[in-house]
């Protein structure tokens, strides 16, 4: 929470300095750029004053992912080692957005009951294909090919030359009419291409067949005749969503299907409705426990399948009942 705080405050005062030219973003150290937001705190308030607590960190968070969509000067991200949740969350919306030998990305909420937040709903939506769905619902963790092919960056760079971008950009004179061009056509100079092509590219049409589906039920029933057929990929893909919590399944798909139609305000919205929800799931805490607490990866879900998963309890996570019957979000102008 701190740093959500943190990076939204930075944001706000550099937006009306005139001495920042454009912002770089970089994690601390090698293992990672962000591994996402501290959920195991909102699981240990379980008991207490946890909608409470959620709403000021979901709201914080959201209000800061969507004003790097529309920030009014360039954002540099540097998205080495994993780049997960709310990691993908502060680098998806920046102007420049660099992947190396060593990133790891995903969206894996899926994993603990929850659903792909962030903006998820704004731009999964915008990937290839069906392949924000896939993306989603099975929480898969992709590198730099993979991520440049959904849009999700725009730059690859060994991480051995990082460094030596970082010197030039310290001695450049940087002029804030021409930054973004300039700061453009220098990444260019290190950029390198890439020599595995992505995996998703060879997939979407697959992925396409599968995951192109307005319900779990018929997802399932497409994979699962593939996999009879003797479709490999298939039948281990649907082996990974029958590990998912379906709630989190049915709900994370009517969030990508009600998205699509929706502006990114409209997206944040949704989400913060579907998060506040959350916190009144028994999914998303069986999951935080049996990823991050226990850690023993046996999650009790319930309803344990998607046939028990009613049209009514989907619709409940839509609609939260704030206390003056209006989202916090209302206010904010809808640019995108």
């Amino acid at each position: 929470m701190d740093m959500i705080e943190t990076l939204y405050e930075i944001l706000q005062e550099w937006e009306k300095d005139d001495q920042v030219t454009f912002i770089c973003l970089e994690g601390e150290g090698q293992r990672a750029f962000c591994a996402g937001g501290d959920v195991r705190a909102l699981y240990d308030l379980r008991n207490s004053n946890v909608e409470e607590h959620a709403h000021y960190f979901f709201e914080t968070e959201y209000r800061m992912n969507r004003m790097m969509f529309t920030y009014p000067k360039p954002i540099l991200v540097y998205m080495n080692g994993v780049v997960m949740g709310g990691g993908v969350g502060i680098s998806v919306g920046a102007s420049h957005r660099i992947v190396t030998e060593g990133t790891k990305w995903a969206m894996p909420e899926m994993n603990i009951g929850l659903y792909p937040d962030v903006g998820g709903s704004y731009f999964l939506n915008k990937m290839p294909g069906e392949i924000g769905r896939y993306l989603a619902l099975i929480s898969k963790t992709i590198t730099a090919s993979d991520v440049l092919y959904i849009g999700a960056a725009d730059y690859y760079l060994n991480s051995d030359l990082w460094d030596n971008l970082k010197g030039v950009i310290m001695q450049n004179k940087w002029l804030g009419t021409t930054v973004k061009e300039e700061l453009h056509q220098l990444i260019l100079k290190f950029n390198q291409s890439m020599e595995n092509t992505s995996t998703l590219a060879t997939l979407e049409t697959t992925i396409n067949k599968h995951f192109g589906f307005n319900s779990m039920e018929e997802i399932f029933n497409s994979l699962e005749k593939s996999a009879e057929e003797g479709d490999s990929w298939a039948k281990k893909t649907k082996e990974i969503l029958l590990t998912k919590s379906p709630t989190s399944l049915k709900v994370t798909l009517r969030q990508l299907m009600e998205g699509k139609t929706k502006s990114l305000v409209d997206c944040f919205k949704m989400e913060l409705d579907l998060s506040m929800n959350f916190m009144k799931s028994h999914d998303f805490f069986e999951g935080v426990r049996a990823v991050l607490v226990d850690k023993d990866q046996s999650p009790n879900w319930h309803p344990d399948t998607i046939e028990k998963v009613e049209e009514k309890d989907v619709e409940s996570f839509f609609k939260y009942q704030w206390k003056d019957g209006r989202n916090p979000l209302e206010e904010i102008n809808k640019t995108l």
